[in-house]
């Protein structure tokens, strides 16, 4: 894992703006970090502290203060268990990138998020894991159902046409046969790629189960999900306009 994009919320619900502004890429030992368009597109978006040029790219030999913050320190006591809900083995510490593309960089105390841009798999598919959004908001909440659930469980992706905050919004329901349960949504910042994934490929070709029950874990990390499906023609993840450097010269990424 490379790069990151960098998302950020403006406003206040139901009337808030959320796309991404920034990238975070690693390589050959340096962390770079540039604006995107999105940084300009975005109503009310300011530039993070320190970093307050949209046009510069920065560089570091150590991961930006604005994403290591967003790390658990190995000092912590759930240290392990934080790992262990990304699906890591805390016997091998994988990079702050690896962990922040799965964890998504959460804070209660700022709008920032971070994920990596699929890419497709040596078989040409579509594959990703993500925690589960927005279970705070469905009502009737649906903890203890969420809890029920197991690894390798499947579920259903089926668009929010109804959803008045997000046009995109593609919700997450279990697979009963008599009852579905409505637990949740995909990530914000997946769910117009996983929109045209829905469109485009045969539904016997969109698998999304559950990858891990976290019932220990704060909300934000209680259910990791793993989606697998076709990779459509001429499909370009992160490919809008709101994704694209602002600086002329920014490097190519290392190889994933």
């Amino acid at each position: 894992m490379t790069a990151l994009f960098v998302t950020s919320r403006t406003g206040i619900p139901p009337h808030e703006c959320w796309g991404p502004v920034g990238r975070l890429d690693y390589c050959d030992g340096v962390y770079r970090f540039c604006y995107t368009e999105g940084a300009r597109m975005l109503p009310g978006f300011r530039p993070f502290v320190e970093m307050n040029d949209l046009e510069l790219i920065y560089e570091s030999d150590e991961l930006f203060p604005l994403f290591a913050n967003r790390l658990l320190a190995p000092s912590r006591p759930e240290y392990q268990a934080f790992l262990v809900w990304g699906g890591f083995d805390p016997d091998t510490p994988p990079d702050p990138i690896a962990v922040l593309a799965v964890t998504e960089g959460i804070r209660q105390t700022d709008a920032i998020e971070v994920f990596p841009c699929p890419m497709p798999d040596f078989e040409g598919c579509y594959i990703n894991k993500f925690f589960l959004h927005g279970i705070r908001w469905i009502d009737p909440n649906p903890q203890d159902r969420i809890n029920q659930l197991h690894a390798g469980e499947s579920l259903l992706l089926i668009p929010d046409v109804a959803n008045l905050s997000d046009p995109n919004a593609v919700a997450v329901w279990t697979n009963d046969p008599t009852e579905p349960t409505r637990i949740g949504f995909v990530p914000r910042y997946l769910a117009r790629d996983i929109r045209r994934v829905l469109a485009s490929c045969d539904p016997d070709f969109i698998e999304l189960t559950v990858e891990r029950v976290n019932r220990d874990a704060p909300l934000q990390q209680r259910l990791l999900c793993r989606v697998r499906s076709c990779w459509p023609d001429d499909f370009q993840p992160c490919s809008d306009d709101d994704f694209l450097p602002i600086p002329a010269d920014v490097p190519e990424t290392c190889p994933a």
